[in-house]
């Protein structure tokens, strides 16, 4: 009752400049907060500086005026009206100065801000990295017009001269147990013959190196043409064969071939849409050439495709050798079928990168945090190879994956598996991997290696070589080699 007596009582005037004069006063703390803030930050923009100063010098000018505060009668409503008025231009204009300094000064803004920028960039970067890599393995997968060229002048000139290529007899060097041997399998002509160059020239006596050679039917007439165009020098020995003459191997025997025809099948059903690269990274491995190859999986039957050898050195194409290998086959494997280098650290490349852990028979026989090597420069003792039956374990992990949901269709993890506590590890001066992905390996580790590995899409023979190691690489081409001028490798 006391309050609604004192409210009947009061003058609605000057209840109407109180809330005039108190949100004048708010709004000249705020203006001189934002000078205050804007002196403290030394922003460049003293125009702005200024004008806040200027409005809330304003602001003090208008509510200290006499005849507002001085009078003990009734306000004039005319008066109050026009004062009233003042106030509501001033602090209009004070809330559009605030509202675009804003951002200039209210932290949280600017956080946010920020994290729009930071969340929308990495949407960008997120993209741009899948498209990147589409893109990256479609031009490593992809048979540059250079190799396709080489590959059909080669079987050109055999066709235009069938009594200079006749087969010849196969050497008893081929199984002589006492020499050192290579195996490599490739398609890639021009790869393999800078693989050979690169051991003979830099071995001291190359005229004990023989090399195995294996390709598929489409290629092996052009890299035979190659090698009788261009004998190995040194006195080394080389034999060159397709898959198709290892009789043994076919779908009955060897699972990994049903497993590739039914891949194959399904890339074909892939490759009606590219939605399911973009959406599927496991699809890209699906859809490489390589993974659906039988020239990929020829590593596993060694022992039966050299019954009378001990020893044998696995090299891939897209190495280049830089010393005197012989060593390799002097090493104590200590009992262990395969010497190789090992590609872990911390908790990168290990055994759970490469095999589904979350399937019992993985979890069950495997340790996640084991170590994996790396294919490309393997040497294997084949006699221990026969005696710890690898090629049955091989097979049988094979049967296992038929659905492939233990590992994607891949070498490397069943080259874990097979060869799992039967790999002894070499120094990793002997094999340098990257230098077909990593630009930051130093130059003094790659001076010192004895084998260099390009693995990865960027392979040296392609235009999206990286240029700080591609001389490396052709250094061993043999441009004195008609054919490669002819086809312009642009090495």
């Amino acid at each position: 009752m006391h309050r609604t007596f004192l409210a009947l009582n009061s003058d609605p005037l000057k209840t109407r400049l109180d809330l005039i004069y108190k949100q004048a006063n708010d709004h000249i703390t705020l203006v001189k907060t934002y000078a205050a803030y804007a002196r403290k930050l030394k922003l460049e923009n003293s125009k702005q500086l200024k004008m806040f100063d200027d409005l809330a010098k304003n602001f003090s000018d208008l509510t200290s005026k006499p005849s507002l505060f001085e009078t003990d009668g009734n306000l004039d409503e005319d008066v109050l009206r026009q004062f009233e008025k003042e106030v509501k231009d001033r602090v209009k204009f004070a809330r559009l100065m605030v509202a675009e300094s804003k951002e200039n000064y209210d932290n949280q803004l600017k956080i946010q801000k920020l994290k729009d920028t930071i969340f929308s960039v990495s949407e960008s970067l997120g993209k741009a990295k899948k498209n990147g890599a589409l893109a990256s393995s479609i031009a490593a997968k992809s048979v540059p017009k250079s190799l396709h060229c080489l590959a059909m002048r080669l079987v050109e000139e055999r066709i235009s001269h069938p009594e200079k290529y006749k087969e010849e007899l196969p050497k008893a060097e081929f199984e002589d147990p006492s020499l050192y041997h290579y195996a490599v399998f490739s398609d890639n002509v021009i790869a393999v013959s800078v693989v050979v160059r690169s051991v003979v020239k830099n071995a001291e006596e190359p005229w004990k190196h023989v090399f195995h050679v294996v390709t598929d039917r489409m290629i092996v007439a052009a890299m035979k043409v190659w090698f009788r165009m261009r004998p190995v020098e040194g006195g080394a020995h080389l034999e060159v064969k397709a898959v198709e003459d290892y009789s043994f191997l076919n779908s009955s025997y060897a699972p990994v071939l049903r497993q590739i025809e039914s891949a194959k099948k399904q890339r074909f059903n892939f490759e009606k849409t590219t939605e399911n690269v973009t959406k599927d990274g496991s699809n890209m491995k699906l859809k490489n050439p390589e993974s659906m190859s039988m020239l990929n999986h020829l590593r596993f039957y060694l022992p039966e495709m050299y019954p009378k050898l001990h020893k044998i050195l696995l090299l891939d194409d897209d190495v280049v050798v830089q010393k005197d290998l012989t060593g390799l086959w002097k090493i104590d494997l200590a009992g262990k079928v395969n010497g190789a280098v090992e590609t872990c650290f911390g908790s990168f490349h290990c055994f759970s990168q490469y095999l589904n852990f979350t399937h019992p028979l993985i979890k069950e026989r495997f340790n996640p945090k084991a170590c994996a090597w790396a294919y490309g420069m393997n040497i294997f003792d084949l006699d221990a190879w026969r005696r710890e039956k690898c090629t049955e374990t091989y097979e049988e992990w094979q049967n296992l994956n038929e659905d492939r949901t233990l590992w994607k269709l891949d070498a490397l993890p069943p080259g874990l598996i097979t060869f799992y506590s039967l790999t002894k590890s070499l120094d990793k001066s002997w094999h340098v991997l990257g230098l077909g992905y990593n630009p930051s390996i130093s130059m003094d580790e790659i001076n010192n290696a004895a084998v260099i590995h390009y693995n990865g899409n960027m392979k040296p023979w392609l235009d999206i070589a990286m240029n700080q190691y591609k001389n490396l690489w052709t250094k061993y081409v043999d441009n004195d080699m008609e054919f490669v001028q002819m086809c312009n490798f642009g090495v």
